[in-house]
């Protein structure tokens, strides 16, 4: 099967990750979506960062009901910081009967030369990049193997949830209604 990884904080998740997440599998061939639920991004800091397990149980209420998503704590078992590089490499070992896709975003895809061995990566596992608003990338400029997708964007983030939610905002609807009721639940993110 193809797999696309997608890789992330989901600090919580969201409607724009779903959305995504929905449109790669029906638009852009590929069999599952993979939620993987980074530990911690080497390239972020980890302050305000919810429990791994929550996250987790986040991104399993948001997925429930859809076969082709996958909520994954796979790298919770890795090496940490997670580096993508290591999370494929355990990923083929695991899956050997899987072609895996890095999904990312152009955001991330500026960053990507950080990235730990990101030459490898490139070489070895196709990337999908997706547009994030204010991080153009102009397809021609991409190398092979790494493809762009135009895809109905909703700038939603993280960040915008967990601040609105502080504030005491109702942003029910940029989030799937069991992840809402969960954080209401534990009243995370209420100050």
């Amino acid at each position: 099967m193809d797999i696309g990884l997608f890789s992330g904080s989901f600090n919580p998740v969201h409607v724009g990750h779903l959305a995504l997440a929905n449109y790669l599998c029906e638009y852009c061939a590929l069999d599952e979506v993979w939620f993987m639920v980074t530990p911690r991004n080497p390239l972020k800091s980890g302050e305000g960062l919810l429990d791994d397990a929550f996250r987790l149980r986040l991104v399993e209420l948001a997925i429930s009901g859809y076969a082709k998503f996958r909520a994954s704590d796979f790298e919770f078992r890795l090496p940490r910081p997670s580096y993508t590089v290591v999370t494929l490499d355990a990923l083929r070992r695991v899956y050997p009967q899987h072609r895996f896709h890095l999904v990312i975003g152009s955001d991330n895809w500026g960053l990507f030369p950080r990235w730990y061995e990101a030459e490898r990566i490139l070489a070895e596992v196709p990337v999908v990049v997706y547009l994030r608003p204010g991080y153009p990338v102009e397809a021609s400029s991409l190398p092979a193997g790494v493809s762009l997708v135009s895809y109905p964007q909703f700038d939603v983030s993280s960040t915008f949830i967990r601040r609105a939610m502080a504030e005491g905002k109702d942003v029910r609807y940029f989030l799937h209604p069991a992840v809402y009721e969960e954080l209401c639940r534990q009243k995370v993110f209420f100050k």
